[in-house]
């Protein structure tokens, strides 16, 4: 059961990034003008209300289990929460209200992970007064609560709808940018599966995405853990 704190600490750091994203597009919505999420019931912190059948649980699932029985570990994992609902056509400005409604659930994981940076600091203090098992969990859930934030931030910002880079594009584009990548919205998913599962498959094991995201996600951990003084 060595794994039961690493594991346990993981899933809550992903459970609580996936659902502040999403809760946080909604808030963002509902400052535009737009009460859609709230009418649905979507601005909640309950991370049920987030789930998605397949997004959620049978895709994560269907990946975990065929790749331990294929090669004997997980190196994809991919999945979504249910989209909060929003109607840009609700809201004061429709095209720069639903830019920022994109942009704010990726600015919610950065300062999630920047605080949670921060908290290391009273942690470190009050680490010598508590259990060390206690403390030792605590401090593996802050590093990966702030990797997971950065990585689901990181992530979706790529520039393809409907990924919330992609939206942020297709409202600062002119017209007649934004029309053809905004139909591309309908095969989204079905691009960035292909990009992070199908390529690393093909021979010479191109994996393009997953090289940015690692890379990229290294960079901002260490600067976030600069901007909150650690050394």
């Amino acid at each position: 059961m060595d794994w039961l704190p690493e594991v346990s600490a993981a899933i809550l750091a992903a459970i609580l990034a996936i659902t502040l994203h999403e809760a946080a597009h909604g808030y963002a919505a509902l400052a535009e003008g737009d009460p859609t999420a709230k009418e649905n019931g979507r601005l909640s912190l309950n991370p049920l209300r987030h789930v998605d059948p397949v997004g959620t649980l049978m895709l994560p699932g269907f990946l975990v289990v065929s790749q331990l029985l294929a090669i004997g570990r997980v190196e994809t994992l991919f999945g979504w929460a249910k989209p909060v609902p929003v109607d840009p056509f609700r809201m004061r400005d429709p095209r720069w209200g639903m830019v920022r409604v994109a942009a704010a659930g990726p600015a919610a994981n950065f300062v999630l992970a920047f605080l949670a940076a921060l908290l290391a600091h009273p942690l470190q203090w009050v680490a010598p007064a508590i259990p060390l098992d206690v403390a030792d969990w605590l401090m593996r859930f802050l590093v990966l609560f702030i990797f997971a934030n950065l990585l689901l931030g990181l992530f979706n910002l790529l520039p393809i709808p409907p990924l919330d880079g992609g939206r942020i594009l297709v409202g600062v584009l002119p017209a007649a940018l934004a029309l053809p990548l905004a139909r591309m919205e309908r095969f989204g998913l079905l691009i960035v599966l292909l990009a992070l599962v199908v390529l690393p498959q093909l021979p010479g094991g191109w994996d393009p995405v997953g090289w940015a995201l690692r890379n990229v996600v290294a960079a901002a951990f260490r600067a976030v853990l600069m901007l909150a003084g650690h050394a």
